[in-house]
């Protein structure tokens, strides 16, 4: 569907869930009192504008540092959610119905029923309406819970090339900590503890410290700085890194679009992290070397392309025979890294499994997956590995549901 008929298409689907849902509801109180109905008629449109009004406001208004709006559009999602749930069954039954008129006007009778003690029509709606509460109740558990439900997830990786003295390496991944979206330093000291008590060698960041500017991770700071392994914190930069979706005309043109960036550099050096920028860095054991690589943010589908992975890779130790290459944007990894074959495992982050999907051992799924073809997970082609992390942080709808915050603990093995 082009863009242009995308806008129409998504306004006329919100008409009908708004309708279908009024319906519904509307069908419940039929048998009631004529002054229970009408209340019920001026409440639910009262309510529904209230809850359109705010969640407007909040997403037109919203600045990252003023994150209590994203909880009001956060509502407005749940809302749509639920309505866009209800719509199904009840547009079912109207195509049943007409089916049926069809019927009788070429003269033949349509089916019985109509003498059931509850109409199909009024199970119908609490079935809809039943089935619209799921997405509503789980999406607000993800603002209030999910959200902060870190979870450690661990993946054993064998490589035939992989130096022996690197066997049983225990590598961490954390990755889209988005620090503006968090209102209080809490939730970060607990992730950071949840780290620490993962003893790993080794400790990556994959982008996105900061939602847009440099200044909100600087409260967290101490917290983050806290974070400990046998081996320095490396780290790249994500999309929202480089503050490119702020309108910098309005707040000092290119040299604070600039200084900004160079700030957030700065932050990560303040927090002992070691910020690659297109480099690579050999970590070496027991006289056996591998080699890591960090690119600026690259990504296809109309995202930034900052970094440069032939320079990178060029820097990277020819002695060293596996290399691990962090980079923000999974997408990178069909566009240039399967051109280096000799690059064994990527780490990515970026998607956040859209912080919203079904994440079982038996299926996994989410919206973003018709935009990415890696998005959550192990993928390999041939000897090589990619792995996206779903993320630590959020942003945009404040929670998550299904794909939780996530600290991948790699344990790499020879064989």
């Amino acid at each position: 569907m082009s863009r242009k008929l995308f806008l129409p298409f998504f306004l006329a689907l919100i008409a009908a869930a708004e309708w279908y849902a009024f319906q519904a509801v509307r069908t419940l109180v039929q048998s009631s009192t004529p002054g229970v109905r009408r209340t019920t008629v001026v409440l639910y449109w009262l309510v529904t504008a209230l809850v359109w009004g705010l969640g407007i406001w909040a997403v037109s208004n919203r600045r990252e540092h003023a994150s209590y709006k994203a909880y009001l559009g956060g509502v407005l999602l749940a809302v749509i959610a639920a309505k866009m749930v209800v719509i199904v069954p009840l547009l079912l039954e109207d195509m049943v119905r007409l089916g049926r008129w069809a019927v009788q006007l070429v003269g033949q009778p349509a089916g019985a029923g109509s003498g059931q003690s509850i109409s199909r029509s009024e199970f119908l709606s609490k079935a809809a309406l039943l089935a619209g509460a799921i997405p509503f109740v789980a999406l607000l558990w993800g603002m209030f819970k999910g959200r902060t439900d870190y979870t450690v997830k661990r993946v054993v990786l064998r490589f035939p090339n992989l130096p022996a003295s690197f066997d049983g390496f225990k590598m961490l991944q954390i990755s889209d900590l988005h620090a503006g979206s968090f209102q209080s330093l809490a939730p970060l000291r607990r992730a950071v503890a949840l780290i620490n008590e993962q003893a790993a060698d080794l400790v990556v960041m994959t982008g996105d410290l900061v939602n847009n500017y440099a200044i909100e991770v600087e409260e967290h700071i101490d917290t983050l700085a806290g974070i400990r392994a046998k081996l320095p914190v490396y780290s790249v930069l994500g999309n929202h890194d480089y503050s490119d979706y702020v309108d910098w005309t309005k707040e000092g043109g290119l040299p604070a679009k600039q200084a900004n960036l160079a700030r957030l550099k700065a932050n990560h050096a303040k927090m002992g992290w070691n910020l690659l920028l297109d480099e690579a860095r050999t970590i070496e054991r027991e006289g056996e070397k591998i080699s890591l690589i960090g690119v600026q943010n690259w990504g296809a589908r109309g995202f930034a392309q900052y970094g440069d992975l032939a320079k990178a890779h060029a820097a990277a130790d020819p002695a060293a025979p596996f290399k691990i290459l962090l980079s923000h944007d999974p997408s990178h990894w069909d566009a240039q890294v399967q051109e280096y074959p000799d690059i064994d495992l990527m780490l990515a982050g970026h998607t956040h499994g859209m912080q919203f999907g079904v994440n079982l051992s038996f299926l996994k799924w989410s919206p973003v997956q018709y935009a990415y073809k890696q998005w959550s997970g192990l993928y390999q082609r041939g000897r090589q590995h990619l792995y996206v992390n779903t993320g630590l942080g959020f942003i945009g709808y404040p929670g998550r549901v299904g794909f939780l915050p996530e600290i991948t603990v790699f344990e790499l093995r020879r064989g």
